[in-house]
């Protein structure tokens, strides 16, 4: 049998400024996600749709679970591959496209760009090729349906 794992949340609306929706400028968009006594994460929408520049977005978070989830699962399959990585930034770009007049829009694509450092230059090629399995076990790129692609670089850095 499968195993099953949910993630329960609590999403709070934090912006009528006293006079609720009344009109599409009489609010903020600003919000709070709360979880399991954790600190509150901040968010808003994208400036361009009146959002708090100084809060984090939904756009931004689909990008940063994408790279969270390459991250986590890549670092898994080099420990059980013998690949030992000292070091990983990534600077993911996503690419949202808007429909037109009905405001709606839709993600086309996230570019991964992980930059990775490994213990000895044997394991560099292996280091690169595992970025390409990442893509059939983590849960997050698998449930979108768009292209998540990755463009790494691999440095040796004991």
């Amino acid at each position: 049998m499968a195993a099953t794992h949910r993630y329960e949340l609590t999403l709070q609306w934090t912006g009528n400024l006293g006079a609720g929706t009344r009109d599409y400028r009489a609010y903020s968009r600003d919000h709070e996600v709360l979880a399991g006594g954790r600190a509150p994460l901040p968010g808003s929408a994208d400036p361009a749709f009146r959002g708090d520049p100084a809060r984090w977005n939904p756009e931004e978070l689909l990008v940063s679970s994408l790279s969270q989830c390459h991250l986590l699962w890549y670092l898994h399959l080099c420990a059980t591959a013998g690949v030992v990585v000292t070091g990983y930034t990534d600077r993911p770009v996503g690419t949202m496209t808007m429909d037109g007049a009905g405001g709606g829009g839709r993600f086309t694509e996230v570019v991964l760009r992980p930059e990775v450092s490994v213990a000895e230059e044997p394991m560099r090629e292996k280091a690169l090729a595992l970025h390409g399995e990442v893509g059939a076990v983590c849960f997050i790129a698998r449930s979108v349906a768009f292209p998540v692609r990755h463009e790494p670089t691999v440095a040796v850095r004991p």
